[in-house]
C-alpha cells in the first residue's frame, strides 16, 4: 500500500500543499510541517490515508474495528479526552444497559459471559475500553472538529480541529473519507421557560447528574418523562429525597420484560411473524395486566402504538424498572406542563404551583453536526440528522458517511458501520489496484 499512498498524496496538488514536506509521525497519517516562511491557516497539516471519523463513542469505535478487519486504517478525532465520554463523563451512577446485552454488543467482540443480562454503566465502560485495545484503537484525543468541508478541486475532505488541552494548537487533516460518528447525543438540550433565572435553586441537566445522594431530603423537579427522566426520579426515591416528573406529552410505559422474556427480545421475534401493528397490540394488552392503568396516574399513552411510534418519530417507550410502582405510592408526584418560573418554584399549566428545591432537566440530547460539517445535502440544517431514514442513512456522497443516526441504539449504529466498512473497503482495493497498476507496472506481471 506504499505506492498508494504515494500517489494519493501526490493527488493534493494546489500551491497549499506542496508549500509542506511530509514526515512520518505515529498513527495512521503523515504529518506536514511548514517550511520556513510559509503562510499557515493551520499550526499543522495532517494527510490521512484512511477514514477520518469524528467521535469516539461506540459508533466510532466499531466503525474503525470494521475497517481494521479489512485492512483500511482510519483516524479517529474526539473532543474529550477519553472514549466513549457520553457514556465516561455524563451518565447517572445507576445506569444500566436498557435492552438486553445481546442487543447491544458490538460487532467482532461479544460480551463477556459472565455479564448480567442488563450490563451495568461501569461493565459497558470496560467492555469498550477492551474493544478499543483488542484492535489497537487510538483516537486522536482532545480534538475538537470547528469544520468539514469537501473540496472539490483537490477530491478531499478537510476538516479543521482545535486542541481543547490549552495549547490552543490548529490542526488541519486531509482525506478522500469522512466518517461523522457524534451521533444523536452530542449536546443537552436544555429549554427556556419563562422566569427560569429567577429560580434560586439548583438547575442541572441528566449529563451532569451522578446521584440522588445529594438531594436528600430536598424536593426535586424532574423535567421529562423519558427512560432518563424515570430512573432518576427512582434514583432520587431510592435516596430519600422528594422527587416530581413532569410530563408533558403521552408516553407509553411498558414493562422492561414481560412473558418470561424482555420485552424487546419479545418484539423483534414477534414482527418476524406479525405487522407492527398486532404486535403493538399485544404489548399494550400485556402492559395493561402488568401495571394497570396508566393514565389513572397522569401518564396518558399515545394513539399510536410504541413500536410504531418508534418507528415514524424515534420516541422510545420508557421500559419500567420500578419508577411506576413509586408513582402509584405516591413517593414521586407526576405534573403538567411548565408555565413559568418563580423564585422559589414552578407554575404549571393546570394552575398548580409548587415549591422545590431543584430542577433536573431530563430533556435528552441533540446532533451538533449542523455546526461544523459545511454540507447540506446528506445532512438537514435543522436537526443535524441524515435526510434519508434508516436503513438509508449511512451514505452520502464523495465519501462522506454517517453512524450512530438510526434512533436504533447500537444496534442500529452496528448495522450501519458494518456497511461503511464495506463500502470503503471496496474503494479503498479498487484505488489501490488501479494505482498498483500504473506505479508498479512490473507487479501486473
Amino acid at each position: 500500500m506504499d505506492c498508494w499512498k504515494e500517489a494519493e498524496g501526490k493527488r493534493v496538488h494546489d500551491p497549499w500543499f506542496y508549500q509542506y514536506y511530509r514526515h512520518s509521525t505515529a498513527g495512521d497519517g503523515h504529518r506536514m510541517t511548514t517550511k520556513p516562511g510559509a503562510t499557515a491557516k493551520a499550526d499543522r497539516r495532517v494527510w490521512v490515508p484512511g477514514p477520518i471519523i469524528v467521535g469516539a463513542g461506540p459508533s466510532g469505535l466499531v466503525v474503525a474495528a470494521c475497517l481494521k478487519e479489512k485492512g483500511v486504517p482510519s483516524l479517529i478525532l474526539e473532543r474529550a479526552n477519553c472514549i466513549a465520554s457520553l457514556w465516561q463523563l455524563k451518565t447517572y451512577d445507576r445506569l444500566r444497559l436498557h435492552l438486553p446485552k445481546q442487543f447491544c454488543e458490538l460487532p467482532l467482540m461479544p460480551f463477556p459471559k459472565w455479564f448480567p443480562t442488563y450490563p451495568t454503566k461501569q461493565q459497558f465502560i470496560a467492555y469498550l475500553q477492551d474493544y478499543a485495545r483488542r484492535f489497537d484503537i487510538r483516537p486522536a484525543f482532545n480534538e475538537t472538529v470547528v469544520s468539514a468541508e469537501y473540496d472539490a478541486v483537490l477530491g478531499f475532505w478537510r476538516v479543521r480541529t482545535e486542541a481543547v488541552n490549552g495549547k490552543e494548537e490548529r490542526t488541519e487533516y486531509v482525506s478522500q473519507w469522512l466518517v461523522v460518528a457524534t451521533g444523536e447525543n452530542a449536546e443537552a438540550v436544555v429549554p427556556e421557560f419563562d422566569g427560569i433565572r429567577e429560580f434560586k435553586g439548583t438547575i442541572m441537566h441528566t449529563s451532569t447528574y451522578k446521584s440522588g445522594d445529594v438531594f436528600r431530603g430536598k424536593r426535586v423537579l424532574v423535567v421529562g418523562c423519558g427512560n432518563s427522566g424515570m430512573e432518576v426520579c427512582l434514583d432520587l426515591c431510592n435516596h430519600n429525597a422528594h422527587p416530581s416528573i413532569v410530563v408533558r406529552d403521552a408516553v407509553h410505559v411498558l414493562p422492561r420484560e414481560m412473558l418470561g422474556s424482555s420485552t424487546f427480545g419479545l418484539s423483534m421475534w414477534l414482527l418476524k411473524w406479525f405487522p407492527v401493528q398486532m404486535v403493538d397490540r399485544l404489548l399494550l394488552l400485556v402492559a395493561r395486566l402488568m401495571l394497570g392503568d396508566t393514565a389513572r396516574f397522569g401518564l396518558e399513552r399515545p394513539q399510536i402504538g410504541p413500536l410504531e411510534l418508534k418507528s415514524l418519530s424515534g420516541k422510545t417507550p420508557v421500559l419500567d424498572v420500578g419508577t411506576l410502582a413509586k408513582i402509584k405510592s405516591g413517593d414521586i408526584k407526576v405534573c403538567s406542563a411548565i408555565k413559568r418560573f418563580t423564585g422559589h418554584g414552578v407554575e404549571f399549566v393546570d394552575g398548580r404551583s409548587s415549591e422545590f428545591d431543584a430542577v433536573i432537566f431530563a430533556t435528552g440530547y441533540k446532533s451538533n453536526v449542523a455546526s461544523w460539517l459545511k454540507e447540506r445535502e446528506f445532512f438537514s440544517e435543522k436537526d443535524g440528522l441524515p435526510r434519508r431514514p434508516f436503513p438509508n442513512g449511512w451514505k452520502g456522497e464523495r465519501g462522506l458517511y454517517a453512524v450512530g443516526f438510526t434512533k436504533r441504539g447500537i444496534l442500529g449504529a452496528s448495522m450501519d458501520a458494518m456497511r461503511i466498512a464495506r463500502d470503503i473497503e471496496q474503494c479503498w482495493r479498487a484505488e489501490a489496484k488501479q494505482l498498483l497498476a500504473f506505479h508498479c507496472p512490473s507487479e501486473q506481471k
